[in-house]
């Protein structure tokens, strides 16, 4: 695989987010990690996953520099993967950990809100759902995902504000479960994950899916109305704007 790389440790396999310096997602990442997250799940010589990053990122988010260049059909066959990448990591039966070492927002925080839990390196990083002020309309399933770990009202407040927080804000408002020095990150995701492993593998994972039923439910539904408000969206001039001023500065930076 070209975005991701992988290994397996006493069943434990370690998914690193591995394209470019911010590991931006784009279609071929989202196609990369959901299909390994497929295999892991088919697989019994797998019983817990950890995602991670590299360097200082987890994961920027989406990958505007490519996606503002996306004609219409391409644009709207990326967000449908992006959102049945969603539905199937929240729905993911085994343990699964997010190792998040670095900066985080937008799709890199969607990622690590489907994980069982969320450690995170402590420093100068962000993470949250900035959204927003981006001019992306957030569908209601992710809004659901950030509900489930946030609570509804700090959810909807964060979210419209397109609130980033750091590592230790974070930490405050239960968005993720741990603050760690970087050098102890995988120590960490590690012992989370070996701790769920360690439960009767059944009795676990279903006891997952029956807590997590109505945001599986929401996450896997048909979300067409949702996708076209989003795309209505992405075409207007005001987002339009807002995109082309964000590639134009993320293009002076690179």
């Amino acid at each position: 695989m070209n975005t991701i790389s992988t290994s397996v440790k006493d069943r434990l396999a370690i998914i690193t987010l591995n394209r470019g310096r911010a590991n931006a997602l784009n279609r071929e990442m989202v196609t990369e990690l959901q299909q390994m997250l497929i295999n892991s799940e088919n697989d019994d010589n797998i019983g817990g996953v950890i995602i991670t990053g590299r360097e200082n990122f987890f994961s920027a988010g989406l990958d505007l520099l490519e996606l503002y260049h996306y004609n219409e059909e391409e644009i709207k066959s990326f967000w449908n993967l992006f959102l049945e990448f969603s539905a199937k990591i929240t729905a993911f039966k085994k343990p699964l950990v997010a190792a998040i070492n670095g900066h985080s927002p937008a799709g890199g925080c969607v990622i690590a809100l489907a994980c069982d839990a969320r450690v995170m390196a402590e420093g100068k990083f962000i993470i949250g759902l900035n959204e927003v002020p981006v001019g992306i309309v957030v569908p209601n399933s992710i809004f659901h995902l950030y509900s489930f770990w946030l609570g509804q009202g700090n959810a909807y407040r964060n979210l419209l504000e397109g609130k980033l927080f750091s590592p230790e804000e974070a930490l405050a408002v239960g968005l993720v479960d741990e603050v760690v020095k970087s050098e102890s990150i995988m120590t960490a995701a590690e012992r989370k994950v070996r701790k769920y492993m360690a439960f009767e593998a059944n009795t676990w994972q279903q006891s997952k899916l029956n807590l997590r039923k109505d945001v599986i439910a929401v996450t896997s539904a048909n979300q067409s109305e949702d996708l076209e408000v989003m795309l209505k969206q992405w075409w207007s001039m005001g987002t339009r704007a807002i995109l082309k001023s964000l590639v134009e500065g993320l293009k002076a930076k690179s």
